[in-house]
């Protein structure tokens, strides 16, 4: 007999078949537990929920599915939690053996990847795209742009202060919980007075722009962390590295450069290029490249100012030498430290450097 898919006779038909279905599953899944065999507890209504199963008597096997396995209290909210335990696990294994994203905090990888930039400007180039809020948001969603014009609060004096991912944290003293982010290369190198404006302990008036301008985050990419389970690592792999025990660096946090150094490689600065094994490195940004800093070599680099790199040691330098602190100012990596190689960028979508990294 045919039945519309979704009138009340298909469905009653479907619910049927689930609960003779289920019927099935509950007796072979329970037929040989003691409590539930020939002379148990449970042993003649199992025996008769398989006879209405044989009958294929749908109200009989739920009544007595009622009777063997009760409905337990709060069951939507148990299998919600089930799925959500299960999806936090799959997440969290996915992200400690496969693939765990990863944020570009700032610019020494330019122009392969971008970390969080600032773009000054005047309030009147704001477009209609930065002063609707629908508009606004739906522009942060595909670009990580967003235009801000920060004025003081009020009258007092300003704060700045760095929270080593970016970004300087800038608001009034007498009012701490009204902040602005604002990228670290809009402020003069290693301070907290921003170019051509206020810096930290500077004296501001209620209503007095401190910055206005295009804020806009950095990549967000996935780190590929199977990858060097299956080959050793290359040089000019983007690679993340943990700075836990690296002197000079902050500890506990993760650093991308580009590597340009594996063990028993040769590195050496020959202003301005950057020389591994006699050979050019092309990826790395050869303007004004400086040398290398004496103190992490000095009981190993030479008068020609070579250093060969020992096991487990990788040399990490950022495609945008002149703005990058590395392995010239710091030392070498050790093998503990890598993490993974950069896979692809998912976000920003716009940019030009969604996709693949290289």
């Amino acid at each position: 007999m045919f039945y519309l898919p979704f009138s009340r006779e298909a469905r009653r038909r479907k619910e049927m078949k689930a609960t003779l279905s289920a019927a099935r599953v509950f007796v072979l899944s329970h037929e040989d537990l003691p409590d539930y065999r020939e002379g148990g507890r449970f042993s003649a209504q199992l025996s008769a929920l398989n006879e209405a199963w044989a009958g294929k008597d749908a109200d009989r096997c739920a009544e007595l599915l009622g009777e063997l396995d009760p409905p337990k209290s709060f069951a939507a909210g148990r299998e919600w939690l089930d799925i959500l335990v299960v999806s936090i696990s799959v997440a969290m294994a996915f992200r400690a053996y496969f693939y765990q994203p990863f944020n570009i905090p700032t610019g020494s990888m330019r122009p392969t990847l971008y970390g969080n930039w600032s773009e000054r400007k005047n309030p009147q180039d704001a477009t209609v795209w930065d002063r609707t809020p629908v508009l606004r948001q739906l522009k942060w969603l595909v670009s990580g742009e967003t235009f801000v014009d920060f004025r003081a609060p009020c009258s007092g004096t300003l704060v700045v202060r760095p929270d080593n991912n970016g970004h300087f944290i800038v608001c009034v003293a007498a009012k701490p919980d009204v902040t602005e982010k604002i990228p670290t290369d809009a402020f003069i190198e290693n301070t907290g007075r921003l170019i051509g404006g206020k810096g930290h302990g500077d004296h501001v008036v209620a209503g007095e722009r401190i910055w206005c301008g295009y804020r806009r985050i950095g990549d967000f990419l996935f780190v590929n962390r199977w990858l060097w389970n299956f080959r050793h690592p290359r040089v000019g792999d983007v690679m993340i590295f943990s700075t836990t025990g690296i002197r000079k660096l902050v500890q506990g946090t993760h650093y991308i450069k580009r590597m340009c150094g594996t063990p028993g490689d040769t590195v050496q600065i020959a202003k301005p290029y950057l020389i591994v094994n006699g050979v050019k490195m092309e990826s790395v940004r050869p303007e004004n490249c400086p040398p290398f800093d004496p103190g992490p070599y000095a009981d190993r680099s030479d008068v020609s100012g070579e250093v060969k790199l020992g096991p487990g040691e990788y040399f990490a330098c950022g495609d945008n030498s002149p703005a990058s602190y590395d392995s010239r100012y710091w030392g070498t990596v050790p093998a503990r430290n890598l993490r993974g190689v950069a896979a692809g960028v998912f976000w920003p979508f716009a940019g030009g450097h969604f996709g693949p990294v290289k």
